[in-house]
């Protein structure tokens, strides 16, 4: 099992003989609010030999209609069920829409579909294989369910946002620590991580350290891996018996 940063909420995720790749984003320019700090680890087309793509909802930087358009005819892309349309118009061809607590299965993985709360259809998707799990948060503020998700399942890598901008656009420190009590994930690996506002006004002081910290204050020991664009990590916990 192995994740690699792409960048922002694109990760690599290779488990059980599949190459899963999340909320595929490749534009190096941003936009006329956002600009992206760092381009792609690898360009669009070093990753149309996936198996499956998730999409946690279709924000300009959580979907490449280019990307989709080069994907092989067969590759099925999870959508929330409400984005189904949008996905197409995007360029996905094989659309799944998904309702929360659904579950996808593709050769030895099952991808299930949680909830998620952004300002747009939105999920989060839990996937497992090979005795372990990863919640993939896509864009998320915290809300109740997260407790609901610990308890359906024994996480072993988070990836959530844990930093925001005005007006909040995710989960912030203070929610993602609260996040990390409901969840009890094994690892933290923080994401959405590559865009800022052009304007600072806009921005926040939310960074990773800071979350770290309020880890630590909150007298939980739950490691945070730091992953660069292009880093890979294949150091996973092992399977709990």
């Amino acid at each position: 099992m192995r994740l690699t940063v792409i960048g922002h909420n694109t990760i690599l995720i290779e488990m059980a003989g599949q190459r899963m790749l999340t909320d595929p984003f490749f534009g190096t320019w941003g936009n006329p609010v956002y600009a992206r700090l760092s381009p792609p680890a690898l360009p669009r087309e070093a990753l149309q030999d996936v198996d499956l793509v998730l999409v946690s909802h279709t924000h300009w930087d959580h979907i490449d209609s280019d990307y989709l358009r080069g994907l092989p005819e067969e590759i099925p892309t999870l959508v929330p069920w409400q984005s189904g349309w949008e996905a197409r118009l995007q360029g996905a061809r094989r659309v799944q829409g998904m309702h929360p607590w659904q579950t996808f299965r593709r050769g030895e993985v099952a991808v299930t579909a949680v909830p998620a709360l952004h300002w747009a259809f939105t999920l989060g998707y839990v996937i497992e294989g090979e005795g372990r799990s990863i919640y993939f948060a896509g864009d998320t503020f915290y809300i109740p369910a997260m407790q609901e998700i610990g308890r359906r399942f024994r996480i072993d890598v988070a990836l959530i946002p844990v930093t925001t901008f005005r007006p909040p656009m995710t989960m912030g420190e203070k929610s993602a620590v609260r996040a990390i009590q409901a969840i009890r994930p094994r690892v933290v690996v923080p994401i959405h991580l590559a865009v800022q506002p052009r304007m600072p006004w806009l921005r926040t002081g939310h960074s990773v350290t800071g979350f770290e910290r309020r880890i630590r204050a909150a007298g939980l020991d739950t490691p945070v891996m730091r992953l660069e664009n292009g880093e890979a990590w294949d150091g996973l916990p092992a399977p709990e018996k």
